[in-house]
């Protein structure tokens, strides 16, 4: 104790040489990890580092799951704080004051294991606040249902100036079909709103509108008045629902109520085939025709069900009365054919962003002629559409704007396709799980110039070690600009390939070998000692294991300190570390308190799957 009072009394007097400023400007540059672990060391640091957290307006805390206590920390000297996003997934209600600060007009919060008393907290501490998102999941807290509505409530009387308003609930929140329960008045300023889940019943009585009020000093065109209580609510720009099933009948009501809609999406899944009498219809797609203000829209549903009412000629109306739209996603549109898909590629000339999943009867067809669309398409997302070939791929030549394009489960886009992708100079995303391609598709699209950023590859089960190798040379631009690289269900890779990786991908942070038989412990050891090169600071934050039955118990002496310095999440689920020595695992996450480790099979980050936790 006497050696670091001593140590912390020269630390002191060094700094009290130094100005004062020059030492803020260099604090002010550093994240919150490196500004943490720096206020410990001495009283001047402490000071210091106190002083630069109270001139932060905006914090984003996602990238690891803080405890109370390192929140407290973080917060309790930033008065200035206005936009704040945190990860709640180590916090339980006592947080909630920590970070419901006053000032804040911004607040999101993911992976949350709160009460409903959180909404209650927000109400009476961030009267300020004008956007809100929060994502959670409840326990088992008595009549979670009708407590939530009326909590909300609540907080919507205190968030007069709310503006934006996220609420996604997971697993398994109660759908009220007793719709006349619903006590929610959204607030007057709300422009945007986003709700997981709600039934369409609930839907439609909430967006049902009438005549406004005579006494309310708000513009007849600019109010809807909810019906089920009477209180005037502000026409919203943007809507996105996820249902229990989308029919006509809430579109109709959408489009009758909402006219300024300039975005709206909504998804289903239904349980059980849903009756064909109650299903959407080409009726709703030509009642969407007329939301002239429409610029972005998407229309989707979960496998194994369809939307089976919908044909070529409810898409062709809604491209020709919506041709300003500027993105498009259909999720399920089993029956719509080429001649559907081109209608909207031919009249939507603004389009950035078009999106079709499962396409049974989307073909190359409708890719031939992409002129009215090439100068302006950014992101083409193209999932499980099995008719799709190499040629579609070659049409994309004219888009020399696309900066993303996703083929993932479109199996017969092989190495010719990846000749034309590798002349796209914009293109920073790219995704071909499933795909046909092989070591010489590898070899050209590694001598391309797309400064690719993350790159899936998962399932390309004819790519071995030899094409990375050609991939990633060592002088080629996507060696340079790759940042996160899936890998998974790949039986040709090995040791050889993250070695590979290890020494010439200068930002790698993400990565997924899942289902990678081959990769041994040395794979985990490079990645962990992994060096700086090129003067590019490298960490993996992110790494995916699961099921990498090559690896032994003793790969947990990598994954301690000092190995892997920048860990934030961990995927070691279905592997001997975790079926032998779980009280080693556990050690691991008490010796690294920001690390998450899931042992679940979850996706990277655990994204959706978060609350199996």
């Amino acid at each position: 104790m006497k050696k670091m009072a001593r140590i912390g009394h020269e630390n002191n007097k060094v700094l009290e040489w130094l100005p004062q400023a020059l030492l803020l400007d260099i604090l002010s540059r550093l994240d919150i990890e490196s500004l943490c672990s720096l206020a410990p060391v001495c009283r001047a640091l402490n000071r210091l580092v106190s002083q630069v957290l109270s001139s932060v307006s905006i914090l984003d805390l996602s990238g690891f799951g803080p405890t109370v206590k390192i929140l407290d920390r973080i917060l309790k000297h930033a008065y200035g704080l206005r936009s704040l996003i945190l990860d709640c997934s180590q916090l339980e209600d006592s947080a909630i004051s920590v970070f419901t600060k006053e000032n804040l007009e911004e607040l999101v919060l993911t992976k949350c294991y709160f009460s409903t008393d959180i909404f209650l907290t927000i109400g009476l501490n961030c009267k300020h606040l004008r956007s809100l998102a929060l994502e959670l999941i409840h326990g088992d807290e008595p009549h979670f249902s009708y407590c939530c509505n009326k909590k909300i409530d609540k907080m919507f009387n205190g968030c007069l100036f709310l503006e934006s308003l996220s609420i996604k609930f997971h697993d398994s929140y109660p759908l009220q079909d007793d719709f006349n329960s619903l006590h929610l008045r959204l607030p007057k300023r709300l422009k945007s709103l986003l709700v997981q889940s709600i039934s369409n019943l609930q839907a439609e009585a909430l967006f049902t509108s009438t005549e406004p009020s005579l006494d309310i000093n708000l513009p007849q065109e600019s109010v809807v008045l909810n019906p089920l209580l009477g209180c005037i609510t502000p026409i919203l720009q943007s809507l996105t629902l996820v249902l229990d099933i989308i029919t006509d009948e809430l579109v109709l009501t959408l489009c009758n109520s909402l006219h300024h809609l300039a975005v709206l999406c909504l998804e289903d899944n239904p349980q059980g085939i849903p009756l064909l009498q109650n299903d959407l219809s080409d009726t709703a797609l030509q009642s969407l025709s007329l939301c002239k203000s429409l610029i972005r829209l998407s229309l989707s549903r979960s496998q194994p069900n369809s939307f089976k009412r919908i044909t070529d000629v409810g898409v062709l109306v809604l491209a020709e009365g919506c041709n300003g739209l500027e993105s498009i996603r259909f999720g399920g549109f089993s029956k719509v054919t080429d001649a559907g898909y081109i209608s909207i590629l031919q009249c939507c000339q603004k389009l950035k962003k078009f999106e079709v999943v499962n396409g049974h009867f989307l073909s190359d067809l409708a890719f031939h002629d992409l002129e009215s669309v090439a100068g302006t398409l950014v992101e083409l997302v193209l999932i499980s559409c099995s008719l799709l070939t190499g040629e579609m791929v070659d049409s994309l030549a004219s888009c020399e704007h696309l900066k993303s394009l996703h083929l993932g489960g479109c199996r017969s886009v092989g190495d010719h396709g990846l000749h034309s992708i590798a002349k796209l100079r914009e293109l920073s995303s790219l995704d071909l799980s499933g795909a046909d391609v092989t070591d010489s598709g590898l070899s050209a699209l590694g001598l391309g110039c797309s400064p690719i950023v993350t790159l899936c590859l998962r399932g390309c089960k004819r790519v071995s070690d030899r094409g990375f190798r050609k991939l990633l040379a060592k002088d080629n631009l996507i060696s340079k600009t790759l940042s996160t690289l899936e890998l998974g269900s790949m039986a040709g890779v090995s040791d050889e390939t993250i070695f590979r990786i290890v020494k010439t991908c200068r930002k790698i942070s993400h990565l997924c070998i899942r289902h990678c038989f081959f990769v041994t412990d040395a794979s985990v050891k490079a990645l962990g000692l992994m060096q700086d090169i090129g003067g590019e600071r490298r960490s993996i934050k992110r790494l995916d294991l699961y099921n990498c039955v090559g690896l032994s118990v003793d790969m947990v002496l990598m994954l301690s300190r000092p190995y892997f310095r920048g860990l934030r999440w961990l995927g070691i689920g279905n592997t001997k570390l975790h079926a032998k020595e779980r009280a080693r695992v556990e050690e691991l996450c008490r010796e690294r308190p920001g690390l998450s480790v899931c042992v679940y099979g979850c996706q990277m980050g655990c994204r959706d799957a978060w609350f199996v936790h």
